[in-house]
């Protein structure tokens, strides 16, 4: 009978077809890392200083931040070190934890943006109750309702993904460690996980996405009912600029997990979009378009110039 060894640590063969293309790669991944990391800390800074965005709004929208700023730290920060020539390893619980918070980190995000999509049609279908349905109460038990969740989601795609004994080969083909390349490792039968797996990713993003459209079709018809041209622009600017990050975050959800057939560009390329690309958009479009962010944010940078 053959001798399986356990695997104890996974490769990370990284992004396909990028042979030679490491420092450039690295310095186009720190900059959308950087510009991550510091656009979602001040958009953070300003709902918390500002007592202007002490609204259910920007509450959601702080919280949106942080979970920005630690989703691509799932796997940037080991990606950019292998890019330098360090090593490309990575231990079998390293791979784990990465799966995990990874799908935590997305499903949270996913649960928050239909969150907001009710935010808004509370506030455009009912503004005169408004501050009675989406009272602090109300505002922290969603919130705490997306972690929960969210962490019971990634708990279970873990655990299936991870029950499973791997003894080679250890070759992730991706930059990190996620289903859909971790699965193909295992030398057992994983029709369990993946069916497992494809479901619960499916039927969450599905979900949201259903309520999210719901919450839109309602706004849509309330703004159609506004007499005044500019009512309808005033009301529709309240939501425009989260119904484009809603388009950015399932657009390579949808790429990724609802293609009827395996690619290794999407499985590679996507990910990035959606990992590092999206995270550093988020603070740009919600403060462009947003007079109250924009002067929040003008205050925050005046302050640490001055102090």
């Amino acid at each position: 009978m053959r001798n399986h060894t356990p695997v104890t640590e996974f490769l990370l063969m990284g992004i396909p077809h990028t042979q030679g293309l490491e420092h450039v790669l690295f310095v186009f991944f720190l900059a959308f890392y950087l510009l991550t990391l510091v656009g979602n800390l001040l958009i953070l800074l300003a709902t918390l200083t500002s007592s202007n965005l002490h609204t259910p709004m920007y509450f959601f929208l702080g919280n949106l931040s942080v979970f920005d700023i630690f989703f691509p730290s799932v796997s940037s920060p080991k990606m950019m070190l292998y890019l330098l020539g360090q090593s490309r390893t990575i231990s079998y619980q390293g791979c784990a934890c990465q799966l995990f918070f990874y799908h935590f980190l997305g499903c949270t995000e996913c649960f928050l943006y239909t969150v907001m999509a009710y935010d808004r049609f509370a506030a455009i279908c009912h503004p005169l109750r408004y501050t009675a349905i989406m009272n602090p109460r109300v505002c922290a038990i969603l919130t705490l309702s997306t972690w929960m969740g969210s962490s019971v989601h990634a708990s279970v795609l873990t655990f299936l993904v991870f029950k499973l004994p791997y003894c080679g080969p250890k070759e992730v083909g991706n930059f990190f460690c996620d289903i859909s390349v971790v699965l193909p490792l295992a030398c057992a039968d994983t029709s369990l996980a993946q069916t497992v797996s494809f479901t619960n990713v499916g039927v969450v993003a599905l979900l949201c996405f259903l309520l999210v459209l719901t919450s839109y079709t309602r706004i849509v018809i309330s703004i159609l009912r506004i007499s005044s041209s500019e009512g309808r622009h005033r009301a529709f600017s309240t939501c425009s600029a989260h119904l484009t990050s809603v388009l950015l975050f399932y657009g390579p959800v949808v790429l990724i997990y609802l293609q009827p057939a395996s690619s290794t560009w999407l499985e590679s390329v996507v990910p990035l979009f959606n990992n590092i690309v999206t995270p550093s958009l988020n603070p740009l479009i919600y403060s462009l378009r947003n007079k109250d962010v924009k002067l929040a944010l003008r205050k925050v940078l005046i302050q640490g110039v001055y102090t």
